[in-house]
């Protein structure tokens, strides 16, 4: 496991901007190395795209559907500092339109979701962690061998050694551009333009809709997912919270609708997908504009040692959630060496 320092000469304060799965990863992580960590986060609380929105009888997982293990570390990972009560193996029937609007199964594998809600895990993982929530950092002033972090409110939020940034890029390079790091900025030039937003609307039913599979990959211009969301286990009310996320092409053209348009489309692509007639008898709409990553090249990270400042996040490692720890912990290594 990490190997936590014993020289106190080496303990850094360190500051983490975002408080998605990439900056929990990397506060816990450089914690358990010996520096003293805050992370900032805009929002007021955190999850970052492993996000709920909190309906009338209870949640719905608006952003990341669920996740994948690939490497064991990882589970290890959120055993350990998440619990093992926050998140469960989703045992759905998944299946895809081929280009021939043929269904076909997904291959077979363990999917894990949060339970109760996706949520469950980052709050989990903030629960030791010094979080200060609804500041939004704005830019990183020099002050000798430290940056003092300045707010969109004009504050100052402390000085540190070392700042690891896990916002989104486009907003990780506007931090960039205004604290005069235009160097550094100039490396997400790329990465911004393969960030792909995304519509996403949940609708609840009275009765099921469909009964074909409990997630789908539809061959459709509209809809790029739909998953029964009640399907997730520690999911409990009456009828059935279905999510329903549109392709990043549809979301492109149609980025500045109102949410009842895109509820109206969406429902209407869903309705032809599945036969159903019924109308939801409720509806939230969320528009992610940084949802997730193209395929690009993955460094895992950047890092700029001169300037102590290190980027993370799962764009920077192939898109997944597991991307996301991935990304904190090769960057941590990296800041550490």
């Amino acid at each position: 496991m990490l190997k936590v320092t014993s020289d106190i000469t080496s303990i850094r304060n360190v500051a983490v901007i975002g408080s998605g799965l990439a900056g929990l990863s990397s506060a816990i992580i450089l914690g358990q190395m010996g520096h003293n960590v805050r992370v900032f986060e805009k929002s007021r609380g955190p999850g970052g795209r492993m996000s709920s929105k909190r309906v009338s009888d209870g949640s719905a997982d608006i952003g990341a559907q669920y996740f994948t293990v690939r490497n064991p570390n990882f589970l290890t990972f959120l055993h350990q500092y998440a619990g093992a009560s926050t998140f469960d193996t989703w045992s759905a029937r998944f299946g895809f339109q081929d280009s021939d609007n043929i269904w076909q199964p997904f291959p077979q594998e363990n999917r894990y979701v949060g339970v109760p809600r996706m949520t469950a895990i980052t709050r989990a993982l903030s629960a030791g962690i010094d979080l200060v929530s609804e500041v939004r950092i704005e830019r990183l002033v020099q002050a000798g061998e430290q940056w003092r972090l300045e707010c969109t409110e004009g504050k100052s939020h402390g000085l540190f050694d070392q700042v690891v940034i896990t916002a989104p890029p486009a907003q990780a390079q506007d931090i960039l551009m205004g604290s005069g790091l235009a160097e550094l900025a100039a490396k997400l030039v790329s990465p911004v333009e393969q960030i792909l937003p995304c519509w996403a609307v949940a609708a609840h039913f009275a009765q099921p809709p469909t009964d074909r599979f409990d997630a789908m990959r539809p061959n459709s211009d509209t809809l790029y997912w739909v998953a029964n969301n009640s399907s997730k286990p520690g999911r409990d009310g009456s009828g059935q919270w279905w999510v329903l996320h549109a392709t990043p092409e549809w979301t492109k053209a149609n980025v500045e609708t109102a949410p009842d348009e895109v509820c109206a489309e969406l429902l209407r692509e869903f309705r032809s997908l599945t036969d159903h007639t019924g109308d939801p008898t409720e509806t939230v709409a969320h528009r992610w504009l940084y949802a997730r990553s193209a395929d690009a090249d993955n460094p895992g990270y950047l890092l700029d040692q001169k300037k102590r400042i290190g980027l993370a996040g799962d764009w920077l490692a192939g898109g997944r959630v597991e991307g996301a720890w991935e990304s904190a912990t090769k960057l941590a290594a990296a800041m550490q060496s």
